[in-house]
């Protein structure tokens, strides 16, 4: 009996509780911490369409789909469930199964639910980190570099583009303000580029002062339209007692070709933007791209408002 309470009390304390249904009747048995993850006063009558309906939609296609093969073939299953509890609450738990045959006749599914939601939350926030931008809200480089790689292998999903944008200026609010009033500017550059390109499928920070933007494109003109708005976007004077900083951005941008390797990708985008810079920063250029793909644009500069062809590479 000691050991029992023992037993018990260990199963509580680690948020486990032990299940199980009589087949072919569908009769449900929870130990009293089942009840709990469910928001279910203890010995409440069970129904199992019921309970069922608290699994979310997609978990409740799993589940079916695990149950019915481990009913049939007498191999259990390792689920982690995502409910709607009786009270509304949003949880998660890991479903353990086995089955128990008498005369080759599935009689019994049984199994231990451990409740996850500290888990799944707490990997949440880590996956949430690692593809987030801390100051800016914007996409990380990590996720950018993964997202771009899955962009490059993929066919038939419409053309799109890569655009690098760096600040110019930035190095003077650093200098002159501080670094706080740095951090402050990359802020305002976060939001002023997601706002020039609200149609992007990603805007990421990748480094310092350094931005990128995958976005759909059709077109070399368009890309030029979409790069034109980054660069007027990205435009704008931080005002201080002493001086005025003006900040502005180079654009470097390159068409993204299905089967090319990201690598490969990126350095056509970044040595336009680095010929941007070398040319008086505050503009754009296009990196050529392959006729198999789209035709390759002009290279423009924008000085002071002005467009100036500078032809093709």
């Amino acid at each position: 009996m000691h050991l029992r309470e023992l037993f018990d009390r260990s199963f509580k304390a680690a948020r486990i509780g032990v299940w199980e249904c009589s087949l072919p009747d569908q009769t449900l048995k929870w130990t009293d911490t089942v009840y709990e993850f469910f928001d279910l006063a203890p010995q409440t009558a069970l129904a199992r369409d019921e309970i069922v309906r608290l699994y979310t939609p997609g978990t409740r296609r799993q589940l079916n789909e695990l149950r019915d093969r481990a009913i049939r073939t007498g191999e259990g299953f390792t689920l982690d469930a995502q409910i709607v509890t009786a009270k509304g609450n949003n949880r998660w738990i890991r479903i353990t199964a086995c089955v128990e045959f008498a005369g080759g006749t599935a009689t019994r599914i049984f199994g231990v639910k451990q409740d996850i939601t500290a888990e799944k939350t707490m990997m949440e926030q880590l996956r949430h980190l690692a593809e987030r931008d801390i100051l800016t809200g914007l996409t990380s480089r990590t996720r950018f570099e993964t997202f771009l790689s899955e962009i490059c292998g993929a066919d038939g999903h419409g053309a799109k583009a890569l655009l690098l944008a760096d600040l110019d200026g930035f190095k003077s609010v650093n200098d002159t303000l501080g670094h706080q009033a740095g951090d402050d500017c990359l802020k305002v550059a976060g939001r002023r580029l997601s706002r020039a390109v609200p149609d992007a499928h990603m805007v990421a920070r990748i480094g310092g002062d350094e931005f990128a933007v995958i976005h759909p494109c059709s077109s070399p003109e368009d890309l030029a339209k979409i790069a034109a708005r980054v660069v007027k976007g990205m435009h704008w004077t931080i005002s201080t007692p002493a001086r005025n900083i003006r900040i502005a951005t180079s654009v470097g941008a390159a068409i993204i070709v299905p089967g090319q390797s990201p690598k490969d990708i990126f350095a056509k985008a970044d040595h336009v933007l680095y010929e941007v810079k070398s040319a008086g920063r505050n503009g754009f250029r296009i990196a050529p791209s392959s006729r198999s793909a789209l035709e390759a644009a002009p290279a423009t500069l924008l000085k002071d408002g002005n467009r100036l062809t500078a032809g093709r590479f």
